[in-house]
């Protein structure tokens, strides 16, 4: 049972950052999930995978594991390092590779 604690990075459909600034707490799953034989779904009689906590700061999620006694890993961050470019950026002449139809 043990608690994985990180931030989430934003998601490949998100233009904003909501949801990245908080830390979550997440369980690890305890047993693998089985594939129904009828309709195909997968299922898990796991119930702490379906618990998501979130926190302002990692001192509190790290506070909540030690004062509930959950074993805990803190992930580090990660960071996007994305480089600001202009839409006339892409019609530019000492572009890298050439911009065709």
């Amino acid at each position: 049972m043990t608690a994985r604690i990180y931030k989430p990075a934003k998601n490949a459909m998100q233009s904003g950052k909501a949801k990245t600034k908080d830390w979550q707490l997440e369980y690890d799953a305890q047993e693998p999930r089985q594939i129904e034989s009828l309709m195909g779904w997968t299922s898990s009689a796991d119930m702490r995978q379906q618990i998501r906590l979130r926190f302002s700061t990692k001192e509190e999620a790290v506070a909540y594991c030690e004062r509930h006694g959950i074993p805990y890993r803190v992930l580090p961050e990660k960071h996007a390092v994305r480089q600001a470019m202009a839409y006339s950026d892409n019609f530019a002449f000492n572009r890298r590779s050439p911009w065709t139809h």
